[in-house]
């Protein structure tokens, strides 16, 4: 199985990270090629990958192709490689925000296998979140091989594309609210005297073996918080002391001003 990538930006070098990292793939099965040799050719010598010579090479070359260009050159380029597809049974799977399903169906056709996918960047140490989105022609075992690409490298979600934007917000952009949130903590921590990395690892596990007991438990996270509540106790102080300084409404707003401007809007 070969997996070739048009487009080797930070987006596509993590997934290709992530792959490598879990052994999903080989690096004599990835496939990549930019329009900057300068760029692709030194990172698929680096990394022990296959450098192709045009982007129409990746699709002949390849039986999943991953579209990783930036959306303003997406269509071109797909009306580029078109006739690649024509040829052969090949999956195209999509990563550039905003192009849809129906978009790639009008330039390669109907009849080829696309899933729409928006990952985020922790698939790069196999841990992402990736909203996936199939069209007709994708399914049984071909639909199965396209998602647990993204399966390997982290866990998906299957969306329906207008729903593509409140994923966005809440897994390609939160990463940079929860780091902001353990900096905080670990500011704080500096504070009463902690030295700033002590306080960072610790605030930093203390988010991951959260976020790892909401996953694991049945429970809402609202009952996880009374478990570590005790009635005057200092966690209930702390709890309403961010809740006095609006700490769910900047969240809510975050997400809301996050999903405005994705959608084209002010902030």
């Amino acid at each position: 199985m070969k997996i070739g990538f048009i487009g080797v930006g930070g987006m596509a070098q993590a997934i290709i990270a992530g792959l490598l990292k879990t052994k999903a793939f080989t690096p004599e099965d990835i496939v990549v090629h930019s329009r900057r040799s300068e760029v692709y050719e030194p990172y698929a010598q680096q990394n022990g990958l296959v450098a192709a010579a045009s982007n129409e090479a990746v699709v002949t070359a390849s039986d999943l192709v991953v579209l990783a260009v930036t959306p303003n050159v997406a269509q071109d380029v797909l009306e580029g490689v078109q006739p690649a597809f024509e040829n052969g049974n090949r999956t195209l799977i999509s990563i550039v925000a905003g192009l849809s399903l129906e978009e790639m169906a009008n330039i390669v056709g109907q009849q080829v296998p696309t899933l729409r996918t928006l990952p985020n960047l922790n698939v790069a140490i196999g841990a992402g979140m990736t909203a996936v989105a199939a069209n007709a022609a994708l399914t049984g075992d071909d639909l199965a091989t396209a998602q647990n690409v993204f399966e390997a490298i982290g866990s998906t979600t299957v969306l329906a594309e207008d729903q593509f934007g409140v994923f966005s917000a809440l897994a390609g952009s939160s990463p940079a609210f929860i780091d902001f949130f353990i900096d905080s903590l670990s500011r704080a921590a500096v504070k009463h005297g902690l030295s700033k990395d002590q306080a960072t690892k610790i605030a930093a596990q203390a988010t991951l073996g959260s976020a790892q007991m909401v996953l694991a438990s049945d429970q809402i996270p609202f009952d996880l918080i009374d478990q570590v509540s005790s009635p005057g106790g200092s966690t209930v102080a702390g709890l309403l002391a961010m809740e006095e300084a609006g700490f769910m409404t900047s969240v809510v707003k975050g997400i809301d001003a996050t999903i405005k401007r994705d959608a084209g809007g002010p902030a």
